[in-house]
């Protein structure tokens, strides 16, 4: 006797649309609150970090100018903590002004060459060297700069103050060892470029075809494709772009703490020695040997640095924001 076994009966259509939408509706609820706790992660890493600098800092804040004088090696008598510190912010931002300075116009250019003129094969091997650069360790970029590009520059530093020594920053007399502001700004530079570049590169290559198509069509040239097409879609990649490399300028320590020699005055002349000093050098020079109140000290510089950098972050969201037309996203 021969026994048929029926097959199952058939699950609904219906039903299985069901079930997948109740399963992809469970997933996307976890990825919400994935996303969310990431986003709050961010948050509270960089409150806590916010607060520690203020307490720590507090001590050194609330002290009178006899208690620093007396904690702190290099203060000067009858010198607040605002007077002291002025002359490191004013150091570290001309530095990465600088630096931002020589970095932009050449990392756009890359960009552009990359993105836009250069063969396939040249451009892939041109990215993958630029991404190399920003893999270089600070301390490398501080030996380059004491060893090669220092010697390789005072010949152009004196010809800037024979010939252009009218301007401010050229001004003054010239450092025969070219461990001077000026350096560490060319030093900063280089070492901000691959940011900028990669940044910049990727944005530039977001640009619809249609736009560049469109003034090919028109009769536009490769340059005035750039300029009409291009360079307007990614002026707030660009502006990001900047802003990243900015705040690594800002914060970059090793690298001037070799080349720099360093003064605390309020001076542009950018060519002459023991004139400058930026806080991180400054911080990173001082704390081994620091104790107490001098501590203290080192860490209210600190917090000065971190309202700077996410003053130079907000004021770059509020630029793109203002931009936002150009943006890749719309």
């Amino acid at each position: 006797m021969t026994t048929t076994v029926s097959p199952p009966p058939a699950e609904a259509p219906g039903r299985r649309r069901t079930r997948r939408r109740t399963t992809d509706r469970g997933f996307n609820r976890v990825f919400r609150w994935i996303a969310v706790g990431a986003g709050v992660l961010i948050l509270a890493v960089l409150a806590a970090v916010a607060l520690f600098l203020l307490q720590q800092a507090w001590p050194a804040l609330t002290a009178g100018e006899d208690e620093l004088a007396s904690a702190v090696p290099r203060f000067p008598d009858d010198t607040s903590l605002l007077e002291y510190v002025g002359p490191l912010v004013f150091g570290t931002l001309l530095a990465a002004a600088l630096a931002l300075a020589i970095a932009t116009p050449l990392a756009m250019g890359i960009a552009l060459f990359i993105s836009h003129y250069a063969p396939r094969r040249l451009s892939q091997l041109l990215g993958y060297l630029v991404d190399l650069l920003a893999a270089v360790p600070s301390v490398i970029y501080g030996l380059w700069g004491i060893y090669v590009l220092g010697p390789a520059v005072q010949p152009v530093w004196a010809w800037l103050n024979e010939y252009v020594g009218w301007f401010p920053l050229f001004a003054g007399p010239v450092s025969p060892t070219s461990r001077v502001l000026a350096t560490v700004s060319v030093v900063l530079a280089v070492m901000i470029l691959p940011i900028i570049t990669a940044v910049a590169r990727e944005v530039f290559l977001q640009t619809p075809k249609l736009h560049e198509e469109a003034a090919l069509a028109l009769g536009a040239t490769r340059w005035e494709v750039v300029r009409t097409a291009v360079l307007p879609f990614g002026r707030s990649g660009v502006i990001s772009a900047a802003m990243l490399g900015l705040g690594r300028a800002l914060g970059e320590t090793m690298a001037v703490l070799m080349i720099l020699s360093p003064g605390f005055l309020y001076s542009f002349r950018i060519l002459d020695s023991s004139q400058h000093q930026t806080i991180a050098a400054y911080i990173a020079a001082d704390f081994p040997e620091a104790s107490g109140l001098a501590v203290n000290t080192l860490i209210a510089t600190g917090l000065v640095l971190f309202v700077i950098t996410l003053a130079v972050n907000m004021a770059a969201r509020a630029i793109v924001a203002r931009r936002k037309e150009f943006s890749g996203a719309n």
